[in-house]
């Protein structure tokens, strides 16, 4: 036993730097996959961003149908089957020669 702790004594300062070396790379290493820019955090910003783009590009979408319907009431290009489409909706009115059909589905 006594042989054991003097061997120890003579090689500890010989595997300080290596043991620190070792402890410094299993520290970055978990660091580097699990830290808050990791290799789990990338994964899981590249999914957060494939989510907005489709949510983007189905708003891009319905922006572009909302600016259509809104050009076609401008005064200088007015679609008058829309404008009377709107306006009998808007109002809840008919002609008493119509026949109204009701549709559940909302008009966007």
């Amino acid at each position: 036993m006594g042989h054991l702790i003097r061997e120890l004594r003579y090689r500890a300062p010989h595997m300080i730097g290596p043991l620190l070396g070792a402890l410094a790379l299993v520290y970055f290493g978990f660091h580097a996959v699990q830290g808050e820019r990791g290799l789990l955090a990338w994964v899981k910003y590249s999914h957060q961003v494939e989510l907005a783009e489709t949510e983007l590009a189905a708003l891009t979408e319905r922006r572009a149908t909302l600016e259509h319907r809104v050009a076609l009431l401008r005064p200088d290009s007015l679609d008058l089957d829309l404008l009377d489409e709107r306006s009998r909706a808007v109002l809840n009115l008919a002609h008493p020669d119509e026949i109204v059909l009701f549709n559940p589905a909302p008009v966007h």
